[in-house]
């Protein structure tokens, strides 16, 4: 299933979301590697690509289900030379509609505003939370996770306010 985005005038050519198949697992573990972001549980049939013209792969993300029975949005990933062309943003706003409310997200604290204009809300550290946020949040805190750069790990929830596809960008 492939769909064209709309995208800004400084795109070049039409960029097409689609499922991932099988011989996308390399490029999907490429990608998120060098994002540097969380490279464990990366199945390829839970992705959906962002791909050029050319058919090459310049985003990716997930919606990742954990044993406790909620659901993540994760390995959020667009390559930089198409960053702030609203590929991220189609990717997220896919992902949100195909999985519908709750989602939940982990991700630096500088990347809450981004969050917060898909609907989502910061959820502290004493509030209600899937165990496995918990989990992770301890681990974070543990490790010194993200101190090094003056950030800390955030925990987010998208219970279903704003409808995607209509987000403030």
């Amino acid at each position: 299933m492939t769909s064209p985005i709309r995208m800004g005038s400084s795109v070049a050519g039409p960029v097409r979301l689609r499922l991932a198949t099988r011989e996308d697992q390399p490029t999907i573990h490429r990608l998120v590697h060098q994002a540097n972001i969380n490279p464990l549980d990366l199945d390829w049939q839970r992705f959906l690509l962002a791909v050029d013209e050319a058919g090459e792969a310049i985003g990716c993300g997930q919606v990742k289900p954990h044993r406790d029975g909620s659901r993540e949005l994760s390995s959020i990933v667009v390559i930089e030379s198409w960053r702030r062309r609203g590929v991220a943003r189609a990717l997220i706003e896919r992902l949100m509609a195909e999985a519908g409310p709750p989602l939940w997200l982990t991700c630096r604290s500088g990347l809450v505003p981004l969050y917060v204009r898909f609907g989502f809300g910061l959820v502290g550290p004493d509030e209600p939370q899937p165990a496995y946020f918990r989990r992770v949040r301890r681990l974070a805190a543990a490790f010194g996770m993200l101190a090094g750069r003056g950030e800390s790990l955030a925990v987010m929830v998208w219970e279903g306010g704003k409808a995607p596809g209509h987000s403030a960008l």
